[in-house]
């Protein structure tokens, strides 16, 4: 399996699809640029999300919205654009997907009601609820409250 992992933004909407057994497909077009020898270049990818996992996020996903995937990476395929000029195409299966928090936001409607935007967390269960505080934190806080710099001796490994 090859997996890999790609930052960028939508290039358009998300497309919702059902399968003729009811599977949910969602299928994003991402583009991702990169710079060689001072020279921009965009690859996109087609990402493609099997089933309902990440349902939350996608209403706060536009065209411009940036994202990172990561998922299997599938054999690229060659193929010829209406002006005869050889195009590669890129497919991911998104087993990860989160917001940005880098780049700015290109869609119109990035805003929740209320006006406030959506956290740059992740919809992955595992990350959704973290109530549990960070040990190494509060004891760094706590020594720099007693006015001590060091904290060599409490480094838990």
């Amino acid at each position: 399996m090859n997996y890999t992992q790609i930052a960028g933004h939508l290039g358009a909407d998300p497309e919702v699809r059902f399968t003729s057994t009811g599977k949910k497909v969602t299928v994003l077009r991402v583009a991702a640029r990169t710079r060689k020898n001072q020279q921009d270049d965009t690859i996109w990818w087609r990402v493609t999300i099997w089933g309902e996992q990440y349902d939350k996020m996608i209403p706060y996903l536009k065209k411009g919205s940036p994202v990172i995937v990561s998922g299997e990476l599938h054999k690229p395929e060659i193929f010829t654009d209406r002006e005869g000029k050889p195009q590669i195409s890129m497919e991911i299966t998104a087993s990860y997907l989160q917001f940005s928090p880098f780049g700015k936001p290109g869609g119109s409607s990035q805003h929740q009601e209320g006006g406030q935007q959506p956290q740059a967390t992740s919809a992955s269960p595992a990350f959704q609820e973290q109530s549990a505080p960070n040990p190494y934190m509060s004891n760094t806080a706590a020594f720099s409250a007693k006015g001590s710099s060091s904290v060599d001796d409490e480094v838990p490994f």
